[in-house]
């Protein structure tokens, strides 16, 4: 006569258990994918700001130490306020930097430029990204 098996204990996931599990998953999936495909071009604009903030503060910095603005952001390069331009990280290039010119009504009591400081003029007081187009937030990279 034969043996007889012992009752099997009934382990692991039913199919219906399965398909709800695998479901959640997708509906999960599908509300963080746009969040993550955005997570690159978010990280670029936080670069960009950053950037911005170090080159601002360095033009601050070099106005604050010498009276006058800067004559370009070369300048402020070849003076060690910074240690190198910075690549804009939408456009990829250090050569796409807006440099925006003092009005003279804003360094009405600053010392003008002399050719020993690098030009005439007024300086640079501000500086923006050359980049086209708008961050994810709908915000134009110009006004960053």
């Amino acid at each position: 006569m034969g043996r007889q098996l012992p009752p099997c204990r009934e382990r692991g996931f039913t199919l219906i258990e399965m398909i709800v599990v695998i479901a959640i998953i997708g509906i999960l999936a599908a509300v963080a994918m746009p969040n993550m495909q955005n997570a690159p071009k978010r990280a670029r604009e936080a670069v960009l700001k950053e950037d911005l903030y170090q080159i601002r503060s360095s033009i601050d910095q070099y106005l604050g130490d010498r009276g006058q603005y800067p004559g370009s952001l070369q300048e402020l390069v070849d003076a060690g306020y910074l240690r190198f331009m910075p690549f804009d990280p939408v456009t990829k290039s250090k050569d796409t930097w807006i440099e925006i010119p003092a009005d003279s009504e804003d360094v009405e009591d600053l010392q003008p430029f002399d050719d020993e400081t690098g030009g005439g003029g007024t300086g640079i007081m501000d500086v923006q990204s050359g980049a086209l187009g708008n961050a994810v937030d709908g915000t134009p990279f110009s006004e960053f």
